[in-house]
Protein backbone atom coordinates (compact mmCIF):
# COMPACT_ATOMS: atom_id res chain seq x y z
CA UNK A 1 0.00 0.00 0.00
CA UNK A 2 0.80 3.58 -0.95
CA UNK A 3 0.88 5.55 2.33
CA UNK A 4 2.03 9.64 2.27
CA UNK A 5 1.03 11.98 5.27
CA UNK A 6 0.81 15.78 4.52
CA UNK A 7 0.41 19.05 6.84
CA UNK A 8 -3.07 20.28 7.12
CA UNK A 9 -2.03 23.56 4.82
CA UNK A 10 -2.02 21.35 1.60
CA UNK A 11 -5.49 20.17 0.27
CA UNK A 12 -3.97 16.11 -1.20
CA UNK A 13 -0.86 14.53 -2.07
CA UNK A 14 -1.63 12.89 -4.95
CA UNK A 15 -4.59 12.99 -5.10
CA UNK A 16 -7.49 11.98 -2.40
CA UNK A 17 -10.59 12.83 -1.50
CA UNK A 18 -13.04 15.79 -2.91
CA UNK A 19 -11.35 19.09 -3.75
CA UNK A 20 -15.04 20.88 -2.09
CA UNK A 21 -14.20 19.59 1.72
CA UNK A 22 -11.21 20.73 3.81
CA UNK A 23 -8.17 18.54 3.64
CA UNK A 24 -8.16 15.08 3.21
CA UNK A 25 -4.65 13.28 2.43
CA UNK A 26 -4.50 10.16 -0.31
CA UNK A 27 -3.18 7.56 2.05
CA UNK A 28 -4.91 4.31 0.42
CA UNK A 29 -3.96 3.31 -3.39
CA UNK A 30 -7.80 2.74 -3.27
CA UNK A 31 -7.76 6.97 -4.46
CA UNK A 32 -5.61 6.38 -7.78
CA UNK A 33 -6.72 4.25 -10.54
CA UNK A 34 -4.18 2.24 -13.05
CA UNK A 35 -4.83 2.65 -16.60
CA UNK A 36 -2.67 0.41 -18.64
CA UNK A 37 -2.10 -2.00 -21.86
CA UNK A 38 -1.70 -4.55 -21.07
CA UNK A 39 -3.19 -4.31 -17.34
CA UNK A 40 -0.85 -4.11 -14.38
CA UNK A 41 -0.98 -3.88 -10.57
CA UNK A 42 -0.77 -0.33 -9.16
CA UNK A 43 1.87 -1.81 -6.96
CA UNK A 44 3.83 -2.63 -9.92
CA UNK A 45 4.38 0.49 -11.15
CA UNK A 46 3.68 3.13 -8.03
CA UNK A 47 5.84 3.02 -4.99
CA UNK A 48 6.86 5.46 -2.41
CA UNK A 49 10.30 5.42 -0.10
CA UNK A 50 10.86 6.39 3.81
CA UNK A 51 11.77 10.24 2.43
CA UNK A 52 8.33 10.25 0.54
CA UNK A 53 9.76 10.18 -3.20
CA UNK A 54 7.25 8.39 -5.06
CA UNK A 55 9.06 5.78 -8.06
CA UNK A 56 6.91 5.58 -11.33
CA UNK A 57 8.05 2.85 -13.48
CA UNK A 58 7.47 3.62 -16.62
CA UNK A 59 5.68 0.79 -17.71
CA UNK A 60 3.63 -1.09 -19.09
CA UNK A 61 2.15 2.13 -21.55
CA UNK A 62 -1.02 3.88 -19.60
CA UNK A 63 -1.63 6.33 -16.87
CA UNK A 64 -2.14 6.63 -13.09
CA UNK A 65 -5.45 8.82 -12.41
CA UNK A 66 -6.96 10.48 -9.19
CA UNK A 67 -10.47 9.15 -8.80
CA UNK A 68 -11.92 12.65 -7.59
CA UNK A 69 -12.47 14.92 -10.10
CA UNK A 70 -10.99 18.70 -9.75
CA UNK A 71 -11.93 22.04 -11.56
CA UNK A 72 -10.47 25.38 -10.34
CA UNK A 73 -7.30 24.78 -8.07
CA UNK A 74 -3.58 25.15 -8.24
CA UNK A 75 -1.65 21.85 -8.45
CA UNK A 76 2.28 22.17 -7.82
CA UNK A 77 4.60 18.60 -8.57
CA UNK A 78 8.00 18.31 -8.67
CA UNK A 79 9.82 15.89 -10.74
CA UNK A 80 13.20 13.67 -12.00
CA UNK A 81 14.90 11.19 -13.95
CA UNK A 82 16.55 9.05 -12.06
CA UNK A 83 18.33 7.78 -15.33
CA UNK A 84 18.25 8.26 -18.65
CA UNK A 85 15.77 11.49 -19.45
CA UNK A 86 12.69 10.35 -21.21
CA UNK A 87 9.08 11.06 -21.95
CA UNK A 88 6.33 11.97 -19.79
CA UNK A 89 3.18 14.28 -18.68
CA UNK A 90 0.94 15.51 -16.42
CA UNK A 91 -2.81 15.03 -17.79
CA UNK A 92 -5.48 17.49 -16.94
CA UNK A 93 -9.30 16.84 -16.42
CA UNK A 94 -9.15 13.28 -17.82
CA UNK A 95 -12.32 12.90 -19.25
CA UNK A 96 -14.65 9.59 -20.37
CA UNK A 97 -14.76 9.91 -24.31
CA UNK A 98 -12.08 8.73 -27.20
CA UNK A 99 -8.82 8.12 -26.90
CA UNK A 100 -5.61 8.66 -28.60
CA UNK A 101 -4.04 5.26 -28.17
CA UNK A 102 -4.09 4.39 -24.74
CA UNK A 103 -4.40 8.37 -23.76
CA UNK A 104 -7.58 9.74 -22.33
CA UNK A 105 -9.32 12.53 -23.56
CA UNK A 106 -7.11 15.12 -21.35
CA UNK A 107 -5.37 18.37 -22.04
CA UNK A 108 -1.41 17.07 -21.06
CA UNK A 109 1.30 19.28 -19.21
CA UNK A 110 4.44 17.82 -21.30
CA UNK A 111 6.91 16.70 -18.86
CA UNK A 112 9.08 14.93 -22.07
CA UNK A 113 12.61 15.86 -21.82
CA UNK A 114 13.27 18.85 -24.36
CA UNK A 115 9.88 19.64 -24.43
CA UNK A 116 8.80 20.53 -20.56
CA UNK A 117 6.13 22.88 -20.60
CA UNK A 118 4.04 22.06 -23.77
CA UNK A 119 0.15 21.62 -23.84
CA UNK A 120 -1.26 19.03 -26.07
CA UNK A 121 -5.16 18.40 -26.75
CA UNK A 122 -4.89 15.28 -26.16
CA UNK A 123 -8.03 12.78 -27.64
CA UNK A 124 -9.99 16.06 -28.99
CA UNK A 125 -10.10 18.22 -25.92
CA UNK A 126 -9.40 22.01 -27.27
CA UNK A 127 -8.67 25.32 -26.45
CA UNK A 128 -8.72 28.90 -27.86
CA UNK A 129 -5.14 29.42 -28.82
CA UNK A 130 -3.14 28.37 -32.09
CA UNK A 131 -1.09 25.18 -32.08
CA UNK A 132 2.37 25.57 -32.84
CA UNK A 133 2.44 22.25 -34.96
CA UNK A 134 1.41 22.05 -38.66
CA UNK A 135 -2.64 21.65 -39.40
CA UNK A 136 -3.02 17.95 -39.15
CA UNK A 137 0.07 17.07 -36.86
CA UNK A 138 0.11 14.13 -35.13
CA UNK A 139 0.50 14.78 -31.83
CA UNK A 140 -1.07 18.45 -31.57
CA UNK A 141 0.94 20.57 -29.59
CA UNK A 142 0.96 23.84 -28.41
CA UNK A 143 5.00 24.77 -27.64
CA UNK A 144 5.99 26.25 -24.43
CA UNK A 145 6.42 30.20 -24.74
CA UNK A 146 9.57 31.06 -22.23
CA UNK A 147 12.65 30.20 -22.97
CA UNK A 148 13.51 26.49 -21.49
CA UNK A 149 13.36 26.21 -18.26
CA UNK A 150 14.04 22.64 -18.03
CA UNK A 151 16.82 21.52 -15.45
CA UNK A 152 19.89 18.95 -15.69
CA UNK A 153 19.28 15.51 -15.35
CA UNK A 154 18.95 13.82 -12.22
CA UNK A 155 17.82 17.54 -11.04
CA UNK A 156 14.46 18.24 -9.23
CA UNK A 157 12.17 19.98 -11.75
CA UNK A 158 8.95 21.64 -10.33
CA UNK A 159 5.94 22.52 -12.52
CA UNK A 160 2.80 24.95 -10.85
CA UNK A 161 -0.17 24.64 -12.75
CA UNK A 162 -3.30 27.33 -12.02
CA UNK A 163 -6.53 25.63 -13.38
CA UNK A 164 -9.28 28.32 -13.52
CA UNK A 165 -12.83 28.77 -15.63
CA UNK A 166 -11.18 26.77 -18.23
CA UNK A 167 -7.52 28.89 -18.06
CA UNK A 168 -4.62 26.93 -17.72
CA UNK A 169 -1.19 28.30 -17.33
CA UNK A 170 1.81 25.93 -16.62
CA UNK A 171 5.07 27.49 -14.37
CA UNK A 172 7.90 25.34 -15.33
CA UNK A 173 11.07 26.45 -12.25
CA UNK A 174 9.82 29.43 -11.92
CA UNK A 175 9.10 30.73 -15.50
CA UNK A 176 5.87 30.83 -17.56
CA UNK A 177 6.09 28.44 -20.39
CA UNK A 178 2.07 28.17 -21.12
CA UNK A 179 -1.10 29.34 -21.29
CA UNK A 180 -4.22 28.93 -22.86
CA UNK A 181 -8.25 29.42 -22.42
CA UNK A 182 -11.49 27.76 -23.18
CA UNK A 183 -9.85 24.59 -22.38
CA UNK A 184 -12.22 21.71 -22.88
CA UNK A 185 -12.44 19.45 -20.79
CA UNK A 186 -12.88 21.89 -18.00
CA UNK A 187 -12.74 19.75 -15.36
CA UNK A 188 -12.07 16.33 -14.53
CA UNK A 189 -9.61 13.55 -12.81
CA UNK A 190 -5.89 14.20 -13.17
CA UNK A 191 -3.58 11.74 -14.13
CA UNK A 192 0.48 11.10 -14.73
CA UNK A 193 1.55 9.32 -17.86
CA UNK A 194 2.98 5.86 -18.32
CA UNK A 195 5.31 6.32 -21.20
CA UNK A 196 8.22 3.62 -20.95
CA UNK A 197 10.99 6.01 -18.74
CA UNK A 198 11.58 5.32 -15.00
CA UNK A 199 10.61 8.94 -13.01
CA UNK A 200 10.20 10.67 -9.35
CA UNK A 201 7.88 12.30 -8.32
CA UNK A 202 7.68 14.37 -4.59
CA UNK A 203 5.73 17.02 -3.08
CA UNK A 204 2.65 16.62 -5.31
CA UNK A 205 -0.62 18.54 -4.02
CA UNK A 206 -3.62 20.18 -5.22
CA UNK A 207 -5.32 23.32 -3.14
CA UNK A 208 -8.60 24.30 -4.44
CA UNK A 209 -10.10 28.10 -5.36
Amino acid sequence: MVKLSLPGSILAVFLGGCAATGVQPFDSTGELELVTTPSAELSAVWTRSADGVIHVSGNPSGYIATRASYTNYRMHVEWRWPGKPGNGGVLLHVASGPKDRVWPLSVQVQTKHGAVGDVLPMAGASFAEPLTTAPGANPAIKGHIGADSERPAGEWNSADILARDGLIEVTVNGVLQNRVSAAMPGAGRIAFQLEGAPYELRKVSITPL
